[in-house]
């Protein structure tokens, strides 16, 4: 046990290292898309707490991305309030809108409870096309350079941007693992293999649920807040149905249930988009096969086949 958590610690904190180093070294479009997908990869951990270690499967995760997106772009371009502030009051955005939905659709189960989330998602959606003047409806809105100072520091600077971006991301997977580990964690990862036990044992199973709801849509509500913040725009495009089905499929191809599996799958699609689509037209058709071939040859994603062949001790 001891020797797997020495693995463990030297595991991620490689990745962790290698990240930090890139900015120093990668050219300029990939400097830019590294700092992108770790972005989208703090959206897909939020999203992997529920569906990987509590076996809620969302369609409506968009909502909450979203919800931070709006909450901060909304607080700084049109309050005046600054960046940082603006960041928190996107993360509480969504939790707030995730112990609301969280509350309602966690009284139904299986694909009654992926019903009621994409609904929430497709009627948040709507209401950002509803209040037009605010949100400039399926336009979006640009965050001017001045509103993207945070403590000082350029946002739109790229080496800056990559840093935050770093930042957001090391702090929130430390986070994931450090829930792995307590008794939280542990009684999520419980109710998931058997929620009848967890009942008979006395825990309160819809009130750990809710908490994972609300911490995962605070985790998806950081994701959008930065991600608006550091790329300057925000947009109704992001509350979109696809935004809710981009966390799963990250989820499912890098690992659902694995700490490293949404890098992992964010960075694999993001990439397989990108260089089938310098290749053909029909680039979506190849990131078809290719993800077809994946979910049919190795079900458990990237990382969960690695720890169910090789790595037992992968968290």
């Amino acid at each position: 046990m001891r020797r797997d958590v020495q693995k463990n610690l030297l595991l991620h904190g490689g990745v962790l290292v290698a990240l930090f180093a890139l900015q120093f070294v990668l050219p300029a479009y990939h400097h830019g898309n590294v700092a992108r997908i770790m972005v989208l990869a703090t959206y897909a951990m939020g999203y992997n707490l529920l569906f990987g270690y509590v076996d809620l499967l969302s369609l409506g995760h968009a909502v909450f991305f979203a919800a931070g997106l709006y909450g901060m772009g909304i607080a700084v371009s049109h309050l005046g309030v600054s960046a940082p502030l603006g960041l928190m009051i996107g993360v509480l955005a969504g939790g707030v809108v995730g112990a609301i939905i969280g509350a309602l659709a966690l009284r139904t189960e299986g694909v009654a409870f992926m019903i009621v989330t994409l609904m929430f998602a497709q009627a948040g959606y709507l209401i950002i096309l509803y209040f037009g003047e605010i949100t400039r409806g399926d336009e979006g809105f640009v965050i001017q350079q001045v509103d993207r100072l945070f403590f000082g520091g350029d946002l739109s600077d790229p080496f800056i941007r990559y840093y935050a971006a770093f930042t957001v991301f090391c702090i929130s997977f430390l986070s994931i693992l450090a829930l792995l580990h307590s008794p939280f964690g542990k009684t999520l990862i419980a109710i998931r293999e058997n929620q009848e036990r967890a009942v008979m044992l006395g825990y309160n199973v819809m009130r750990f649920k809710l908490l994972a709801v609300i911490f995962s849509a605070a985790l998806s509500a950081l994701a959008g807040a930065t991600y608006g913040l550091l790329f300057g725009y925000v947009g109704a495009s992001f509350a979109s149905v696809q935004y809710s089905i981009f966390p799963l499929l990250w989820v499912l191809l890098g690992g659902a249930g694995t700490a490293l599996g949404p890098l992992v799958g964010v960075f694999f699609m993001f990439y397989l988009i990108d260089i089938s689509s310098g290749m053909t037209t029909a680039y979506m058709l190849v990131a078809g096969v290719v993800l077809v071939g994946l979910t049919l040859f190795a079900p458990q994603g990237l990382m969960g086949e690695i720890r169910r062949r090789f790595w037992r001790w992968l968290p």
